[in-house]
């Protein structure tokens, strides 16, 4: 069954248009604690957990979200700004039946939306959602007052979370000597980041950590990497880690101010935890992911497999497959023995280790990972669409594929968080790639018109 507004990573849209609106938020809260209240039914009322981001709405949507999930009878405590795997982490220390994030992600400020974690610290199943889907429909009704649920702070929740994030490294383990720049997108990472780097040893310069409410991810940030790279060579950087604007994300470069994306960082953990001894027998990538690291992680004698994009997918995937390191080309890394779900500080750290294993050597780590040139393109459209829907798509990709032959891949997908369809060309030839995804960008914006 079709979903009406959550997407692959929960509700997302402009500030200001339906379903982000300070109304339909209140009755998200409301619907919300009802299904939580109803799924859980624990004596002493339901427990919920918010966090947000640093854009300026998330105060209007935080005071609206908590509204309606006390008018359901829920007990709600508020952790301020915070990175989303934070909000996961503390849901299940906590001990609360859900936790909900207030972020519009790597979108610009004048976006947001709002993410779901269950009780475990993973993004709800799709039955729940279907059922706040469902309560939606109903009117907003309050409890008793002797049942209205009750609102605290918790204090110090971003020092707890530097403490776990600290807890994730071997005993011992130390950055001393090591130069980081890191940028914090002016998000949710701007008070974590940088103090987990220094307490660990390290000499860290940071930018992108002075948020105004509007500047989040503006130039800065994991996808805009051009800032942090000159920032690199400007500072003489080891090496530089940035982050999106609320946490789940990360990409890095080296000391040239070289970029690393999702898959060569996944590919460097997935060795690291091989030549130690701590491997699995495959990793889990997405539609996404790049052919040459499924070969080179084939070649290493480890399995690949490819889940539909979007992090609960990897997830469910890892699950299935019993394997615990996945990850998507955008920075989303899963490392599921150490965490529940994508955490941007927790993949960087995992880097680190190999990076210290390597003895700096970063271009080591990489060696054996070549990557296949690919071009994404986004073409914008009116709303949702059904790709099913138009045959003239698949003669168009038909052809494309042939001109590559076994040398590469072809794929559209509808973006599950923005109005758009993304057209993507991988193939050997970087010239070759660019053409043909510019040649069939064409042709979907002119079958979608």
């Amino acid at each position: 069954m079709t979903k009406r507004y959550f997407g692959t990573d929960g509700i997302r849209g402009k500030v200001g248009e339906f379903p982000i609106t300070p109304d339909f938020i209140l009755k998200l809260g409301w619907a919300s604690g009802r299904v939580f209240t109803r799924e859980f039914n624990r004596e002493g009322g339901c427990q919920v957990i918010i966090g947000k981001d640093t854009r300026v709405s998330g105060y209007m949507f935080e005071s609206a979200l908590e509204a309606g999930l006390v008018a359901a009878g829920v007990n709600v405590k508020l952790l301020g700004p915070m990175p989303t795997p934070a909000v996961a982490l503390m849901t299940r220390k906590q001990n609360a039946e859900a936790g909900i994030v207030i972020s519009a992600s790597h979108n610009p400020y004048y976006d947001n939306g709002i993410k779901f974690f269950g009780a475990d610290g993973s993004k709800l199943s799709d039955e729940i959602e279907h059922a706040i889907e469902a309560e939606l429909e109903l009117p907003l009704t309050t409890v008793q007052s002797r049942r209205i649920g009750k609102v605290v702070r918790v204090e110090d929740a971003a020092g707890r979370y530097i403490e776990f994030c600290k807890s994730t490294v071997p005993e011992g383990f130390s950055l001393r000597g090591l130069r980081i720049a890191v940028d914090c997108a002016n998000g949710a990472t701007y008070h974590i980041a940088p103090n987990v780097l220094r307490e660990l040893g390290a000499e860290v310069i940071a930018m992108g950590v002075q948020p105004d409410g509007f500047n989040i991810n503006e130039g800065v940030g994991s996808t805009d990497m051009a800032a942090l790279s000159a920032f690199v060579r400007e500072q003489k950087a080891d090496i530089g880690i940035a982050y999106d604007g609320d946490g789940d994300r990360v990409l890095m470069t080296d000391a040239r101010g070289e970029i690393l994306d999702g898959d060569e960082l996944v590919y460097i953990i997935a060795m690291h935890r091989l030549a130690t001894g701590h491997s699995d027998a495959g990793v889990v990538g997405t539609q996404m992911s790049n052919l040459g690291l499924e070969i080179a992680l084939r070649e290493a004698g480890l399995q690949f497999a490819r889940a539909k994009v979007g992090d609960r997918y990897v997830k469910a995937l890892m699950e299935t497959n019993g394997w615990h390191v996945g990850g998507e080309s955008s920075g989303h890394i899963i490392c599921s023995n150490v965490t529940t779900t994508g955490d941007g500080i927790i993949a960087s750290l995992q880097v680190l280790m190999a990076l210290q294993a390597a003895q700096g050597n970063l271009d080591a780590l990489r060696a054996g990972l070549t990557m296949y040139p690919q071009t994404m393109i986004n073409v914008p459209v009116g709303g949702r669409v059904d790709l099913a829907n138009y045959p003239a798509l698949d003669k168009a990709v038909a052809s494309i594929e042939q001109r590559l032959g076994t040398q590469g891949r072809v794929l559209l997908r509808p973006s599950g968080t923005e109005p758009k369809v993304r057209v993507m060309v991988e193939g050997k030839c970087q010239h070759q790639v660019r053409q043909l995804c510019e040649e069939l960008v064409s042709e979907v914006a002119r079958i979608l018109a």
